[in-house]
């Protein structure tokens, strides 16, 4: 049975308010948090990320200039408050007083406008650009108050603030290493970082300096990549992990019995759907330049069986990037139905009777080897051969950014505000970071710029219904299955909120004996 979001973030929250209730009696201070991640993060520099791994280690290195609590609600970080021009073409932001980066660099307003001029200078790498792209100029109009002036209106932007754009890294740190910041990252946030062996652990240790008297509680984290689902469930149950980031949703169901069965050393946590999962197709090369091709393996492919043979259940099968019960979301929308015929007369029209053969890049994990084994199966009854190739994150991401691929199974961790769940992935603007296929059309561009104007999501709603049935025509995107956020945590953990984005933030954490 479904359940909607709603039901699903209030349950999360009972679970979560129950952890913060402790929190709010006094943590316990000291322990090491052992933290399994699904994938070695591929860079601790927030302002070049592309990879929500990445963001699990963020959430608790840096601070950002607003942050979400657990009802997705913009709350004060680094800004204490803020507010918005009348033409909407200003926010003034005002900012906390007494705050240093981990070296001991100050925060302030020129702190925050050389941060904006790093992620918009066009001789960095950002990954970020295409986010404040509406930023016009930033102004430091006092030592803590900072204007943000944009070219137009942009909605979402507060919203974009509580990512990575508005982690605020040391601007000493920054300029002295380069582009060798992420070997060496500073932030302002509770932990700071000790050190790094690749594809073995990450540790921070706490922050002694931190701006919140008395947080955090832990004296350190220790993230440990985990690429194998088994592994990742096998080590929070012996107790060598106290929580994992990316719980393997095909264990969902059997977790949850034994959890609640009595005994258990862990618990499992729940919300609603909040991130997508596709399979991006490169409309630059062959064999995905051809429309009709791109079509004919869509018309293959059935969510519905993904969600229920390889998830059991523990996900919405998706025809949109827009998960259910979220913002942009219309419960009027259908998945289209398999269709072999339909699959192969667009074959014959490409010229291509006999089908077609192309490779798909995915990410290690059993989750993810199962779903494209299934897809393969399912392009195969006409004639399409899908090869599947496994490859580590850092690269499939270094692949798909640069167009490289034909096609790659692509796991978006979600947004609270629609715009970035779906403008980077089919805009001009987004190649070269989040538009994965090359893909870009001038009525989509017109749709979604008018879409950030508007402060009414209703009238936001309509333009991203045109989009959605342009994209089901041009098929840049298979859409495939939003999953519901799960956490697996050891029953040790207190203070712990489940915020839905999936972000596991341990500034208020600590361990039971």
């Amino acid at each position: 049975m479904r359940r909607r979001w709603g039901a699903l973030l209030i349950a999360g929250v009972l679970v979560a308010g129950c952890l913060v209730r402790a929190s709010a009696q006094g943590g316990r201070p000291g322990g090491t948090l052992r933290v399994g991640l699904d994938a070695d993060p591929p860079t601790l520099d927030p302002h070049r990320s592309g990879s929500a791994v990445d963001r699990q280690v963020f959430q608790n290195l840096f601070d950002k200039l607003v942050d979400l609590d657990g009802a997705l609600a913009i709350v004060p970080m680094l800004a204490t408050s803020w507010a918005v021009s009348a033409d909407g073409r200003t926010v003034t932001l005002r900012l906390r007083q007494g705050v240093t980066f981990h070296d001991g660099t100050p925060f302030n307003a020129d702190a925050v406008k050389a941060n904006f001029d790093r992620m918009q200078d066009p001789r960095f790498p950002s990954a970020r650009r295409s986010e404040i792209r509406p930023v016009e100029s930033v102004v430091a109009a006092d030592p803590y108050t900072v204007q943000l002036v944009l070219e137009r209106p942009y909605s979402p932007l507060l919203y974009v603030l509580t990512d990575r754009a508005g982690m605020m890294v040391s601007p000493a740190a920054a300029q002295k290493e380069g582009l060798d910041f992420a070997l060496h990252p500073v932030g302002s946030g509770p932990f700071r970082f000790v050190d790094r062996v690749v594809q073995d652990h990450i540790t921070l240790e706490r922050n002694p300096q931190y701006w919140r008297k008395g947080e955090p509680f832990l004296d350190r984290i220790v993230y440990r990549p985990m690429t194998d689902d088994n592994a990742r469930v096998a080590n929070v149950k012996s107790g060598d992990v106290d929580i994992i980031n990316l719980v393997p949703l095909p264990q969902v169901r059997a977790l949850a019995q034994e959890a609640a069965s009595g005994g258990a050393r862990f618990r499992l946590l729940e919300h609603g759907a909040f991130a997508w999962t596709g399979i991006a197709l490169n409309v630059t090369r062959p064999p995905f330049d051809n429309t009709l091709l791109r079509q004919a393996f869509s018309a293959t492919v059935d969510p519905q069986i993904l969600v229920n043979a390889v998830l059991q259940g523990a996900a919405y099968p998706a025809y949109a990037p827009f998960p259910n019960g979220t913002a942009a979301y219309d419960p009027a929308w259908r998945l289209p139905p398999r269709k072999i015929a339909l699959a192969k007369e667009r074959l014959q029209a490409a010229g291509r009777p006999n089908g077609f053969a192309f490779t798909l890049l995915i990410m290690p994990g059993q989750q993810r080897q199962a779903l494209a084994q299934a897809v393969q199966a399912m392009a195969a009854d006409a004639g399409i051969e899908m090869k599947i190739q496994v490859l580590e994150q850092g690269v499939v991401i270094d692949q798909i950014t640069h167009l490289q691929e034909q096609a790659a199974v692509i796991e978006w961790s979600g947004r609270p505000d629609p715009d970035f769940d779906i403008y980077p992935f089919v805009t001009q603007s987004g190649i070269g970071s989040f538009n994965y296929t090359g893909y870009a059309n001038e009525r989509v561009q017109t749709l979604l710029d008018a879409a950030r104007v508007l402060q009414n999501m209703s009238q936001r709603r309509r333009a991203y219904r045109e989009v959605v049935q342009i994209l089901a025509d041009d098929v840049p995107y298979v859409w495939l299955f939003f999953p519901k956020e799960y956490k697996l945590a050891s029953t040790r953990l207190r203070g712990f909120v489940h915020v839905p984005d999936g972000m596991m933030r341990f500034r208020t954490v600590w361990l039971e004996p």
